[in-house]
């Protein structure tokens, strides 16, 4: 395994990236923690545009489960993030293809049982429908605004994590915002008519 810098990671990062990947595939079960630490919002976000609301925090720990024993296949050690986000993404497939013969309760039912987590003055219906909004965009959209908005992470953040380019992320998000905003000003127009 080699550590060399991509464009949009700061040096630092990928050689702590790379030292923790390291240790990781030496059977270092702490510096797999601190991967996790590093990485668990991203797997959040995520999951959270593509699977219902309760079972988020379920298969977040599962993406991690499913990674560790692979992480020795991992070619690239600096792609850390990227491999990991596109484990995230097979894993939230993977979900619906088993989950076809259940029923979904819609996520504004199950806002409630956001298990007490900030919802930035928001009440639970304010923050269903916009939830339901973001996963209404096309998904280039929905990851970066959720890793933005929900995850609180930055535009560079979220490119370093997930492999994409910094450019990318900006337009990302500057059209999903412009998107999420059409959507919910018609949404409030169609409340007050």
């Amino acid at each position: 395994m080699h550590c060399i810098s991509h464009a949009g990671q700061s040096a630092a990062d990928v050689s702590d990236d790379c030292q923790l990947v390291e240790a990781a595939c030496q059977g270092d079960r702490s510096a797999y923690g601190l991967l996790y630490d590093r990485y668990a919002r991203m797997v959040h976000g995520i999951l959270l545009a593509r699977v219902p609301l309760n079972d988020v925090d379920d298969l977040v720990h599962d993406v991690f489960l499913q990674a560790l024993p692979r992480l020795h296949s991992l070619r690239d050690v600096t792609r850390f993030g990227a491999w990991l986000a596109a484990i995230t993404r097979n894993r939230a497939n993977d979900y619906h293809r088993q989950s076809v013969d259940e029923v979904e309760l819609p996520d504004d039912l199950s806002a409630n049982e956001s298990g007490g987590k900030p919802t930035s003055g928001l009440d639970d219906a304010e923050t269903a429908s916009i939830l339901t909004a973001v996963r209404s965009l096309p998904e280039t959209y929905r990851e970066p605004l959720l890793l933005r908005l929900v995850e609180g992470m930055t535009g560079p953040e979220i490119a370093e994590r997930t492999g994409l380019t910094a450019g990318s992320v900006r337009v990302n998000l500057h059209r999903g915002m412009q998107q999420l905003r059409e959507k919910l000003q018609a949404r409030r127009g169609m409340t007050h008519e």
